[in-house]
């Protein structure tokens, strides 16, 4: 049994990727900025912790991270502000990776998007630009660091039910549920072969641990 936090712990992928991980038996802790979210959280075996990441300094992410065996950051500002875009998915995404190598907590699972890059093509009057260099600088922070890190990128996501299966590395766009996200979420954390790899993916035909694994 592994101590997993996730920050970010009211989004929709979030919300399933703690299901499937308590039905796993892991202990999970999920971070949540609105305390009315705790029930949500809850419901899934999870257990709420409301703490508002946009504000907090490495130190005090230090002692929220302590003590747990992974992070996933499955937070986000949610578009719209580029400076809180900046905020978050850059500026409290960078200070969680940091934080996490000071409290001694190695694996680190990003939740990113497919296409995320430095080179991300995205035009400045876009606005998808704040978000598309937001990530970009979080991911290569990420992979930077000395972590045990993870970035996956899954393409366009839907509200459709699981389907367990999943394309790696797909040369063009698509779609994959946020049920399928949270799978591979929490196959990720059981795969040590996914470790400082990035992954992207869509919905397809692959078993999900099998589509993520390096063969042996």
């Amino acid at each position: 049994m592994a101590r997993i936090i996730i920050i970010g712990g009211h989004g929709k992928v979030a919300l399933i990727a703690e299901r499937l991980l308590t039905a796993a038996g892991h202990a999970v802790d999920a971070v949540i900025r609105n305390p009315d979210q705790s029930a949500d959280v809850a419901a899934t075996g999870a257990r709420p912790l409301v703490a508002d990441v946009e504000s907090m300094d490495t130190d005090a992410l230090a002692r929220l991270l302590a003590g747990h065996d992974a992070v996933v950051w499955s937070a986000g500002a949610g578009g719209g502000n580029p400076a809180r875009t900046y905020a978050v998915d850059r500026d409290a995404a960078i200070r969680s990776m940091d934080a996490a190598e000071r409290a001694g907590v190695s694996r680190y699972v990003m939740v990113s998007y497919l296409g995320a890059s430095v080179d991300h093509g995205v035009p400045p009057e876009d606005p998808f630009f704040a978000y598309a260099e937001a990530k970009a600088a979080a991911d290569e922070h990420l992979r930077g660091s000395d972590l045990a890190w993870t970035v996956l990128g899954p393409g366009s996501l839907t509200l459709g039910a699981a389907t367990g299966s999943i394309d790696v590395d797909p040369t063009a766009g698509g779609s994959v549920t946020r049920a399928d996200v949270a799978a591979v979420v929490a196959a990720t954390l059981e795969d040590d072969s996914t470790i400082r790899r990035t992954i992207g993916f869509i919905g397809g035909r692959t078993p999900i641990a099998a589509a993520i694994g390096v063969p042996r």
